[in-house]
């Protein structure tokens, strides 16, 4: 069981969406966000990918994080 938890959100960058339709997650950025996470004591509990529109016709990825300790 754990005491305590946390959200962390991390989406795709916009002027890739807006440029070439879609660009792919922040994979370094999610990356050292765990790892952070992780030095402070930190466990991954639950993780969502969620498409969410962005402006007019375009669509983004963000992911979810549940973090809990």
């Amino acid at each position: 069981m754990y005491k305590e938890y946390k959200v962390e959100i991390v989406t795709e960058g916009g002027c890739g969406t807006l440029l070439l339709g879609s660009s792919g997650l922040p994979i370094k950025r999610l990356e050292s966000r765990l790892n952070e996470a992780a030095s402070e004591g930190w466990q991954m509990v639950f993780q969502v990918i969620e498409q969410k529109r962005f402006w007019l016709f375009w669509t983004r990825e963000t992911v979810i994080l549940t973090l809990g300790r």
